[in-house]
This record gives C-alpha cells, sequence and structure tokens, in this order.
C-alpha cells in the first residue's frame, strides 16, 4: 500500500510508558543522575506515583505543553501511560494526569478524549475514572474485555496486538472478533512502519505482523462496519440459534429488525440459524480476504428462525443482512 487510505488519520498520543527494568531508569532524564536540577532520587517504581511532588510538577508541564500544543488538533486523544500495570504506576497518579489534562483544556475550552489502559488481555473495570472516555486493552482475544465492559456505555480498545507470528491471519481474526464483539478500537502494532519504510513496507522482523496483505484486509473490516448504522446496533449473539461450525465462533451485531453483521471465526462452512423479525432482507456473505460478495440473496421472511448458508470459506467469514422493506 503506498498510500495510507483513510479518512481521518485518528493520532492516539501515549504521555507515558513505565520503566520495566532498572536499566530502562538508569538512562531517563528524570533520573536524577541524568539531570542538573537535583530532581529524581527514587526508584523506578515511584516514578509514576504522588510521593514525589518536584518531579510531578515535572510530568504535569509536560503534560501541559503537550496539551497546549494540540489544542486545535481534532484527531487526537490522549492515553494517560501505556501499561501502567508494570512498574509501580497508581491509579491516584493516573488519575491525577488525567485531572491535569482536564483543568488545562478547560482554561482555553478545548476537549480531547482520555485513554487509559487497564490490563493485558481483560479485566472487570470497577470504579472507572470519570474522566477517561476510552478503555484499552492490549492482546483482547478472544475479546472478553468487551463483554466485561460493555455496560459502562464507553468506548473500549484493543490497542496492542502481536506474538502470533508475522503473517496476517491471526491479526486479522482478532481484529474481526473484537469489533463484532462491540468493541469500538483496534489498534494493532504494525512492524511494517518503521524509519525510512514510512509507507508501510518493511520486511517484518518482530513479534508481530502487518504490512501490504494486513493493512487490505483491516480496510475490508472497516469498509463493512461503515456498511451499517453501527452507532445504533449491540452486541447481541442470541439471535444465532445454531449451525456454527464445529469448534468455531459466531459474533453478531445487531439493530434488531433492521441490520445484523455476523463474524464467523473458524470452519469452512456454515449454516447458520438466524432470527428474524419478518420482513424483506437482503443477505450478503463478505469475504475478509477479498472485500468481495461470495454469496447474495434476498429473503422474504415471516418471522422466526431463519437458516442461511455460507459460501464454502478458508479461516473466517462475514455475514450483512440488511432489511429492504
Amino acid at each position: 500500500m503506498n498510500k495510507l487510505e483513510a479518512d481521518v488519520i485518528v493520532v492516539e498520543l501515549v504521555l507515558f510508558c513505565p520503566f520495566y527494568e532498572d536499566d530502562m531508569w538508569k538512562l531517563s532524564p528524570m533520573n536524577v543522575a541524568n539531570n542538573i536540577n537535583g530532581i529524581g532520587k527514587m526508584q523506578r517504581t515511584e516514578v509514576y506515583t504522588l510521593k514525589h511532588p518536584e518531579l510531578l510538577a515535572i510530568e504535569d508541564a509536560m503534560v501541559r505543553k503537550i496539551v497546549t500544543e494540540l489544542k486545535d488538533f481534532d484527531n487526537v486523544y490522549y492515553e494517560i501511560c501505556n501499561e501502567p500495570y508494570f512498574g509501580g504506576v497508581t491509579l491516584q497518579w493516573q488519575q491525577h494526569i488525567a485531572e491535569t489534562i482536564v483543568k488545562t483544556e478547560t482554561s482555553f475550552k478545548a476537549k480531547h478524549l482520555i485513554a487509559q489502559n487497564i490490563a493485558n488481555k481483560f479485566a472487570k473495570i470497577t470504579n472507572p475514572n470519570p474522566h477517561v472516555s476510552i478503555f484499552n486493552f492490549h492482546y483482547a482475544k478472544p475479546p472478553t474485555a468487551v463483554a466485561e465492559n460493555y455496560g459502562l456505555n464507553k468506548v473500549i480498545g484493543d490497542d496492542e496486538t502481536g506474538f502470533a507470528g508475522s503473517e496476517p491471519k491471526a491479526y486479522r481474526l482478532e481484529g474481526w472478533d473484537f469489533i463484532l464483539a462491540g468493541g469500538a478500537v483496534y489498534d494493532n502494532l504494525d512492524y511494517s512502519f518503521t524509519v525510512g519504510h514510512e509507507d508501510g513496507t518493511a520486511k517484518i522482523n518482530a513479534p508481530g505482523g502487518g504490512g501490504a496483505t494486513l493493512h487490505k484486509q483491516l480496510k475490508i473490516l472497516k469498509d463493512f462496519i461503515n456498511g451499517f448504522d453501527f452507532v445504533r446496533m449491540k452486541p447481541d449473539d442470541s439471535v444465532i440459534k445454531g449451525g456454527v461450525p464445529e469448534k468455531a465462533t459466531a459474533r453478531a451485531l445487531v439493530q434488531v429488525g433492521r441490520a445484523y453483521a455476523i463474524y464467523v471465526n473458524g470452519g469452512n462452512k456454515a449454516d447458520l440459524v438466524v432470527e428474524l423479525p419478518a420482513g424483506t432482507y437482503r443477505a450478503e456473505w463478505v469475504n475478509t480476504k477479498t472485500g468481495k460478495t461470495d454469496k447474495e440473496e434476498t429473503l422474504e421472511h415471516s418471522g422466526g428462525h431463519r437458516t442461511l448458508s455460507s459460501p464454502q470459506y478458508s479461516d473466517d467469514i462475514a455475514l450483512r443482512i440488511l432489511l429492504e422493506k
């Protein structure tokens, strides 16, 4: 892909990252050994806490400067800290940084979304920070994090992937599963973008995926979802009454009686039994690797269960059902 095909490029700007090891802290300008201010005499596990007011003031100043400089960019949102569940980062400190962002933006009447990284894989969010609009998870497969936290009525994101080889399949499946489960952000790590290969053509030599094939396949996911009025839909797998291939899963986003987005992960042939109200529907089986409609039909349906048989496929397939009248 020679150019990024997107209506808007959305930037997640991560403000902080924990020091995973002592050697990382030894290199930091916040460490007292590396500055002339006498600030930063502490262990790495106390850097992102409220224990050291002088360092906290420096952190606050940096946040205020970044937020002020980016106040006019409406395609940016801020993540407080990458993987704060490592390195001693406290919830109180994260709350403080979120408040610093809000107070700074209030002074010039701007507002950007704030994200908080919750956990690897999944966790149940309790006492959510009211300033946070996006709750991020890493390696969120299966998408249990969505089901556990969907009731918060907040954006749930899967914003780090990897360690599943370099081929696109694993990351395509993870993205489709997450979004069709009701997730709102799939922000995969992409190792094909490097210095000198800003067009995403670098050879993958890292614990993750990327490259032109994956880019095209994720665009198919994007186009599929944008083919619905998705903000009116919600996850409801109960509309699928049977016919899921053995060892496969099926997920559904639904606007009852109007729109159904269904994703089958696994198998090579599905005979899905779907519960639909009476109406005339258009059903299209979408190839997740090419974007083409491999099978389509018009349904004159009197209500109740309806069996929809897929074409042959490999690995996964998507089904679009829209009310015609």
